[in-house]
């Protein structure tokens, strides 16, 4: 199976540095994992939108897999009572 590329937004990427430093270091660990898994078990597709998302303890990662590219873009990363909250 290929590898697929990451592509982190740049509003992401400053909810990952907000994130407290332990949990930081796993969902950056979570992040690369989907580069060679993007539909890793545990995973869901979001109702109604073509994202899915990842548990990494009490932060939920949401991104879009593009197949053609080969890549997977992390739209959102937050904790799970705030990450659904505005629109995606």
């Amino acid at each position: 199976m290929a590898s697929y590329r990451i592509l982190i937004k740049a509003s992401a990427a400053k909810e990952i540095e907000a994130a407290p430093k332990n949990d930081r270091l796993r969902i950056v660990r979570r992040i690369q994992a989907l580069s060679s898994e993007p539909r890793p078990p545990g995973c869901e597709k979001l109702t109604g939108q073509d994202k899915y998302r990842v548990r990494q303890g009490q932060y939920r990662i949401v991104y879009s897999i593009s197949e053609v590219e080969l890549t997977v873009l992390v739209v959102k990363v937050g904790h799970r009572r705030d990450v659904y909250r505005q629109d995606i």
